[in-house]
């Protein structure tokens, strides 16, 4: 029988120390750090097309809409991720540190 590694359980303080030097993107689950794969264009429509869509429906609301590049925690399952779209409510809720 071949054991296998123990794989490495990272803190969210390591995660951001690496995200902020790494050339790939990466989402955190509970310790664990996935690299994120690369996206089809037709993901890329369907994406776009929805922050469209989301940005004329909830203009002059207390909304902001988001597409690509922002990382987004959710602290209750202990997770980082970059959501293709994503609304927030006014005013954002920044993480600082």
């Amino acid at each position: 029988m071949i054991a296998q590694a123990e794989k490495k359980t990272y803190t969210t303080e390591e995660y951001l120390r690496l995200e902020l030097t790494s050339e790939t993107r990466s989402e955190y689950r509970d310790g664990e750090i996935i690299l994120m794969t690369g996206g089809t264009p037709d993901h890329n429509d369907i994406s776009g097309n929805l922050y469209i869509l989301l940005k004329s429906a909830l203009k002059g609301k207390d909304y902001r809409v988001f597409y690509a590049d922002q990382r987004l925690w959710i602290p209750t399952i202990s997770l980082y991720t970059y959501p293709d779209v994503m609304v927030m409510p006014k005013p954002l809720e920044l993480q600082v540190g």
